[in-house]
């Protein structure tokens, strides 16, 4: 393993409704200082929402910050964030019919839908709040609309904590997978030397895109459910769910180290 990319609310970050084990994130810190491993998160959050998670659960900064569900990359060099130069330009040169506002003024009057705040919004993204119950005849109205229109990524998750349905649109070309995959092309690093951990719905694609796949224990029925589908399509998929191995219980943090251990790229004492 030469890259550990990890997604943080209830993967690396313990906040969600399962214990957590004392001391995993000193742990996870430790171990990925210790071994040669570039450390990748790959989150919807904002860069303010992810320096937040960083003060309030000491996880340590990351190498590389794939943010807003892949539409942002920065490295974290010198104690400072940089952008990456040339994503966007990659993403108007591989998704050239994007158009944020023109997304947005598609699916204005569907009902069930409210937009997110203007902090979870952006050139790459519109972002919706959306009554799961009703999600599927929602998601139909939304692609009779949009798909196929403006070179986009339609992604929805479950939020099982607040209950609510989590709606992204983004550039096809800049998604969490096509993210860790440009990352990975520009390290030179094989896709045998990825390990992505996921816990929800909008993990899918990183998690079957051909890396070396985490889920931990704590991973929603969503994502079950497509991971065992997707199994059934390919077989030769590698995608790890971590159960708990004795001295951790393969919740959050815990579940990113024991997968990362099963890979072979964290060595715990």
């Amino acid at each position: 393993m030469k890259i550990l990319a990890t997604d943080l609310d209830r993967t690396l970050l313990p906040n969600g409704r399962w214990p957590a084990d004392e001391g995993a994130i000193a742990m996870f810190n430790e171990l990925t200082e210790k071994h040669d491993v570039l450390v990748v998160y790959v989150t919807g959050r904002s860069l303010a929402l992810v320096e937040q998670a960083i003060r309030e659960y000491a996880i340590r900064y990351p190498h590389v910050l794939i943010s807003d569900v892949g539409t942002s990359i920065r490295k974290y060099t010198a104690n400072a964030w940089q952008v990456y130069s040339g994503w966007d330009e990659h993403i108007k040169r591989t998704s050239p019919k994007w158009n944020a506002e023109a997304v947005r003024q598609a699916v204005s009057d569907i009902n069930g839908m409210v937009e997110q705040e203007h902090i979870h919004c952006g050139p790459f993204k519109q972002s919706y709040f959306v009554e799961h119950n009703h999600h599927k005849a929602l998601l139909k109205t939304v692609a009779e609309r949009v798909k196929g229109h403006y070179d986009e990524a339609i992604i929805y998750s479950y939020d099982s904590q607040s209950g609510r349905g989590l709606l992204d649109f983004l550039p096809q070309s800049a998604t969490k997978q096509t993210a860790l995959e440009y990352l990975a092309q520009q390290y030179h690093v094989s896709y045998d030397d990825v390990v992505f951990c996921g816990d929800s719905g909008n993990d899918i694609q990183a998690l079957t895109a051909g890396f070396c796949g985490v889920m931990v224990r704590n991973a929603d029925e969503q994502l079950l459910a497509n991971v065992k589908i997707a199994l059934q399509q390919n077989p030769n998929l590698r995608i790890y769910h971590a159960k708990g191995d004795g001295k951790l219980s393969g919740y959050y943090t815990s579940g990113v180290i024991e997968g990362a251990c099963y890979y072979g790229g964290l060595l715990s004492d």
